[in-house]
């Protein structure tokens, strides 16, 4: 019989035990775990390796200690499978020199009952585990299968680390308009998928937000989900952040690093400007899209991810594979769905709850300035707007935002802009005062809340008794409503 030592879910703190549960039944399956079985007894290896060839491994294996080191420099391995007792390199000085190579391998050791102490011994310098021959295959694959959950535990333990060190929380998506409910249509249907999507828009549209929004409602949402820029790195960091790289790789390269790849094996990859990757990484990104396998920079070790990958870019792609400057084949790769997000203008009646939402619940807005922010075509989009508001509450007073808190390209573009974007609110050349942009507004308002004037005032974020002494100051009655409806009916 075989004797298995089988470090079991006690072994473990209690607090990770349903987490080890979780992980042996959701961990990647067997097709993405490589295992490599080293033996010098054939008969025995070949049967082993064709045992766990069905289950769905990825095993190579190898006769002696010298053929599986140099099987580790071209290839990662999750779990080695070592033979104690064979000629020349025993299975302890390869399981040490094998840990040397790939840190994270966990191993199990066959000894022969003569070899148990030695196994002991083997097992404090970090193998995971030890089987005495002749073994049960089906035992085999128990010590294994524990073998793979560790390693994917100790995984998953790396990538909540490395997000935590590198993610903010995002905010919610704002936006009831027309062009905001195709956007969350298309979420909603791409989402559970695997495939890629490409999300286009100009700058500070949203894109990240979408990302996360399609990453929440995927298969791998309890996955981690890693974001990077491209153009916010140079060419050599942009590699080292996407592949990871060996110590001493390059001048400060101090200690081996993990790429964004393999922190985000297993869930979404999230690339943001990648029509600024320079075509020297390009084909590196289109191998690791295309069957998952990649290497770290200064490393001939081949490495296997599996990730989902949301790419944005603000350029248009397809004139950029034209030109030259991006890749055809990786074009199609990332794009096999794409997203166009809509910009700031096109999105009428998002502007007001967008407001609201970076004021926060505390602040208030008077009209001239709200009418000013609605009137402006913000080329910078959601991004430029937040950053006007931050400024407004920075300079503003009593917690109200006035138009002259507002940046000035705001307020001096606010009317010509209105010409073009609001088909709304009438607007001629003559009436360009502030004084008749605010009184538009209200009857506006007015209108929206068909007259209710407690709803009208809280929409303008003023209270009651200011409502009233704004209707008495523009002389505005319930005709002034029901007259800019019937000219928005006829418009």
């Amino acid at each position: 019989m075989c004797s298995a030592r089988v470090p079991n879910v006690d072994r473990f703190p209690p607090t990770h035990t349903a987490l080890l549960h979780h992980t042996m039944s959701e961990a990647r399956s067997p097709q993405t775990i490589d295992l490599l079985v080293v033996d010098d007894e054939a008969d025995y290896r070949e049967t082993v390796v064709r045992r766990l060839a069905r289950r769905g491994f990825r095993v190579a294996e190898a006769g002696d200690g010298e053929a599986a080191l140099q099987a580790a420099q071209r290839r990662h391995f999750d779990v080695a499978l070592l033979d104690m007792a064979m000629p020349g390199m025993s299975g302890v000085e390869l399981a040490e020199r094998l840990k040397a190579l790939q840190p994270d391998v966990e191993v199990v050791l066959l000894t022969g009952q003569g070899t148990i102490e030695s196994a002991v011994q083997a097992m404090k310098l970090g193998v995971f585990d030890y089987l005495t021959k002749p073994c049960p295959l089906t035992e085999l694959e128990v010590v294994l299968d524990k073998a793979v959950a560790r390693r994917q535990l100790a995984k998953e333990n790396l990538q909540l680390k490395q997000i935590l060190a590198r993610s903010q929380s995002a905010p919610d998506m704002i936006g009831q308009s027309g062009a905001m409910q195709e956007v969350y249509r298309l979420i909603e249907r791409a989402g559970p998928t695997d495939k890629a999507v490409l999300i286009q828009g100009e700058s500070g549209t949203g894109k990240e937000l979408v990302a996360r929004a399609l990453h929440r409602r995927s298969l791998r949402a309890d996955k981690p989900l890693v974001v990077i820029n491209c153009a916010a790195l140079a060419e050599n960091l942009l590699e080292s952040e996407l592949f990871g790289h060996e110590k001493g790789s390059f001048t400060g390269a101090v200690a081996a690093k993990p790429g964004l790849f393999e922190i985000a094996d297993g869930g979404t990859l999230f690339i943001d400007e990648i029509g600024e990757m320079p075509g020297s990484l390009q084909p590196k990104l289109l191998r690791v899209l295309e069957d998952g396998s990649m290497r770290r920079i200064g490393s001939l070790t081949e490495r296997r991810v599996d990730v989902r990958l949301l790419a944005a870019t603000n350029r248009d792609l397809a004139a950029e594979v034209k030109a030259g400057r991006f890749r055809e084949d990786l074009y199609y790769r990332i794009n096999v769905m794409s997203l166009q997000l809509p910009p700031l203008r096109e999105r009428a009646g998002d502007i007001g709850p967008l407001v609201q939402k970076f004021l926060g619940p505390q602040w208030r807005i008077e009209p001239a300035a709200q009418i000013a922010i609605e009137r402006y075509s913000w080329p910078g989009n959601i991004r430029q707007l937040s950053n006007a508001i931050d400024r407004a509450k920075i300079l503003a007073d009593d917690n109200l935002v006035r138009l002259q808190d507002l940046p000035r390209d705001v307020t001096q573009l606010a009317a010509p802009a209105a010409a073009a974007h609001s088909p709304t609110i009438p607007f001629t050349q003559a009436d360009t005062t502030l004084a008749s942009l605010e009184r538009a507004h209200i009857v506006e308002m007015l209108r929206r809340e068909r007259g209710n004037k407690a709803r009208t005032a809280r929409t303008l974020g003023v209270n009651r008794r200011s409502l009233y002494r704004l209707l008495e100051r523009y002389q505005i009655t319930l005709n002034d409503t029901a007259a800019a409806d019937s000219q928005s009916m006829s418009m």
